[in-house]
């Protein structure tokens, strides 16, 4: 039900309701949206309105457009495993999905008491930090913040410049496997950030996943905290 005077503008409050429609199945993968003229005439609005809730859901990777045929609701979500050894691009390569990272920023800081004993330093020890952004056949999945300890991986972001993956990057360092301690998963929502670089609504929970990754002495090698966009990411959680 669209109010209006409820100080959420109403295109806003149509694509929310399309995507709840969406998330809860009522709307299927697959299935064609209605037409404009067909949702302008359900929501009482104008076509503009319900072109731009629309464009809105595009951008957000839960509807797409096939020039000639209409508006169709994505493909299921992207399904993220979570294991002893958890690997970005080999989970979307065996879905046969292609992938990419972008790196944002990279610097250094100091550790402070979490990060250290996380890391397994001493409290102000330097630590390399890396920002990334991450696609899945072009849309944008997750944001991700990573911490190294700078003393054993000197150069660090220079080499992950260039190979843009973590596992190769430490194989370059000698380690040639690394698991999983822990992933601590929340709901949360995003801050300006994560808005602006998922482009998703300040309103919308994103899942919140904390990791660390130890070498086959149990030392800690990379801590992370990624944000993951909700609408398109599903998280799956294996033994192995």
């Amino acid at each position: 039900m669209i109010e209006r005077g409820s100080g959420v503008a109403v295109w806003r409050q149509i694509e929310n309701s399309l995507a709840e429609e969406i998330a809860c199945g009522q709307l299927q993968a697959g299935e064609q949206l209605p037409t404009e003229l067909q949702l302008a005439e359900r929501f009482r609005v104008n076509r503009h309105t319900i072109r731009r809730a629309v464009a809105t859901l595009v951008e957000r990777g839960l509807l797409r457009v096939e020039q000639g045929r209409g508006t169709f609701v994505q493909d299921n979500a992207i399904d993220y495993a979570i294991s002893k050894r958890t690997r970005f691009s080999q989970n979307m390569a065996r879905q046969n999905r292609s992938s990419d990272v972008d790196v944002l920023a990279s610097d250094s800081l100091a550790a402070n008491a979490e990060l250290a004993a996380l890391l397994g330093v001493n409290v102000g020890e330097l630590l390399f930090r890396i920002k990334t952004l991450s696609r899945v056949e072009n849309r944008v999945v997750d944001y991700s913040t990573m911490f190294f300890p700078a003393a054993r991986f000197p150069d660090l972001p220079a080499i992950y410049q260039q190979l843009r993956s973590v596992t190769l990057t430490l194989q370059h360092f000698g380690i040639q496997d690394y698991t999983r301690r822990f992933t601590r998963v929340t709901a949360r929502l995003p801050d300006s950030e994560v808005v602006d670089y998922l482009g998703i609504p300040k309103n919308r929970p994103v899942l919140h996943v904390k990791s660390l990754n130890v070498d086959p002495d149990g030392q800690p090698v990379q801590y992370g905290i990624t944000c993951f966009n909700g609408d398109l990411v599903q998280l799956v959680m294996e033994d192995q």
